[in-house]
């Protein structure tokens, strides 16, 4: 079976269809990266179709606001069973569309049946405050109420997940939702979005208007980003792109939530337990091949376990098996295309001019068409070039500190904020690193790696990360209004701060 024929008998099974061979003038050609084979072409949505599906949202967002949230949680809740009833397909799905492996494609489906468990107990959560009044016979409450059409936009690396986290607290929020995944991965979006509607149609609900899809590139980010029906744009993604989607936003007066890429660091301190060392950092730089925005890029390794701890990851790397992700026991599967291995070269050849000693790196045997690299490690005796700069491969740099200070800056020294881990036995260490003094990333661990965040926490980074937070804790505040209402149940009407204005 073609991997093409791989995707058409997946969606049959999810009981979807879709058109995978559109003739339409403006079409996306899908391509897997295990072979470089062509998955599928996906129409484009015009700018018309853009205007009519987010006026359609608005529509629905009219209706939705007024369903009470715990109604609106029962979506979620049958979604989310409708999504583990499918996990082997969507997970398969996400293998061939973006060269994760399967137990990656199937750690990301249950981060959707996670995120949808949160959110239907959120629903019955989305409480205000009661605050005292200085004046009597009144009193002050917080209240929160739906915000509207919230845009979706999201990355090819976690092609379901990232809408999930959003989609979920929106819809028991009382929003409705419009999507643009990107254009390398459209059919798991196509797929998802597809069992969404379909749970909704399931639970006799109208549809229209309430999880819109639309496909293409740039064009079609920019006018979701610009419409005025949206009310809220969250982005994940490059820097780059989250900095102009900001722009636009902050021009319109409109709400963004940036999640955005992060050169994410972890220090090995002396006491260390090495074993949880090197696993961790295996799977923080080599998983996905190194395609997470919360992968780990710099090692700060303290200088008298330095030569010991890089002989030890040398070694796990040189044997970490590479190739087809759909292959029982690959860890590694290929990088999502051409781009981005050159980008990784161009990494490796900055960090030669630098002196640097380059393990690995190289390319792959394959049959020539998937860009399958082994993750590289990269020596150098002080942090600088493009140690310093994100790429979105697995290259593991590593420096050596000699004060725990100078690590915490080492750490801090980045553009980007998002994740970041301490490997210590020291409690003071430990402490420093998770205090105000400490990292200055949005996730700070300890004696675990920099990636793979749970959905009860809330996730996100500071500086060039961009400031949002998804999922977990309060972040449902982000997909709503604040109102403070104040009610004055007496027969009089004093004035705040005592101020006398007798007519």
């Amino acid at each position: 079976m073609t991997h093409a024929n791989d995707v058409s008998s997946l969606l049959h099974a999810l009981g979807l269809s879709a058109d995978l061979d559109s003739q339409a003038a403006q079409a996306i050609a899908v391509h897997t990266p295990i072979d470089g084979s062509q998955l599928a072409r996906i129409a484009v949505s015009s700018p018309a179709d853009v205007d009519a599906a987010l006026g359609r949202a608005q529509q629905r967002f009219l209706h939705w606001r007024n369903v009470p949230a715990p109604k609106r949680g029962e979506l979620v809740r049958a979604f989310g069973d409708t999504v583990r009833r499918h996990k082997p397909e969507l997970a398969r799905l996400i293998s061939l569309e973006t060269g994760k492996i399967l137990q990656e494609g199937l750690g990301e489906v249950q981060e959707v049946i996670d995120i949808c468990e949160f959110a239907v107990g959120l629903s019955r959560q989305l409480y205000g405050l009661t605050i005292a009044s200085e004046r009597p016979d009144h009193k002050l409450l917080e209240t929160w109420h739906p915000l509207g059409v919230v845009g979706i936009i999201s990355a090819f690396n976690f092609p379901m997940a990232v809408f999930a986290w959003n989609a979920a607290l929106a819809l028991v929020c009382g929003n409705t939702l419009a999507w643009k995944p990107s254009e390398k991965t459209p059919l798991s979006a196509i797929a998802l979005n597809g069992l969404l509607l379909r749970t909704a149609r399931e639970l006799g609900l109208e549809t229209e208007g309430l999880s819109e899809l639309l496909i293409g590139e740039r064009a079609v980010g920019e006018a979701l980003v610009n419409h005025p029906q949206v009310k809220l744009v969250s982005a994940t993604g490059s820097t780059a792109m989250g900095k102009n989607v900001g722009l636009a936003c902050a021009g319109l007066f409109k709400r963004s939530l940036l999640e955005l890429g992060g050169n994410n660091a972890a220090i090995v301190c002396p006491s260390a337990n090495l074993e949880m060392v090197v696993r961790g950092a295996a799977f923080a730089a080599a998983g996905t091949a190194g395609q997470r925005c919360t992968s780990l890029r710099r090692l700060i390794v303290h200088r008298s376990i330095y030569p010991a701890l890089v002989e030890r990851l040398v070694a796990v790397f040189a044997r970490l098996p590479v190739g087809n992700p759909l292959a029982e026991g690959t860890l590694v599967g290929p990088l999502i295309d051409g781009r981005a291995f050159e980008a990784m070269q161009a990494a490796l050849a900055s960090a030669q001019a630098l002196q640097a000693k380059v393990h690995f790196g190289q390319r792959e045997a394959s049959d020539g068409t998937g860009h399958y690299v082994r993750p590289a490690i990269v020596e150098l005796s002080e942090q600088a070039g493009p140690m310093l700069q994100e790429t979105f491969a697995p290259i593991l740099y590593v420096v050596p500190y000699d004060e725990f200070d100078e690590a915490i800056a080492l750490n801090n020294a980045a553009a980007h904020g998002l994740s970041s881990a301490v490997f210590t036995q020291d409690l003071r260490e430990a402490e420093q690193f998770t205090s105000a003094r400490g990292s200055d990333c949005g996730i700070a661990n300890v004696n675990i790696g920099t990636s793979g965040a749970e959905i009860g926490g809330a996730f996100g980074g500071e500086k060039e990360t961009g400031g949002g937070r998804e999922s977990g804790s309060d972040a449902w505040k982000a997909y709503m209004r604040r109102a403070t209402n104040t009610v004055n149940y007496g027969n009089s009407l004093p004035l705040a701060q005592g101020i006398r204005f007798e007519i």
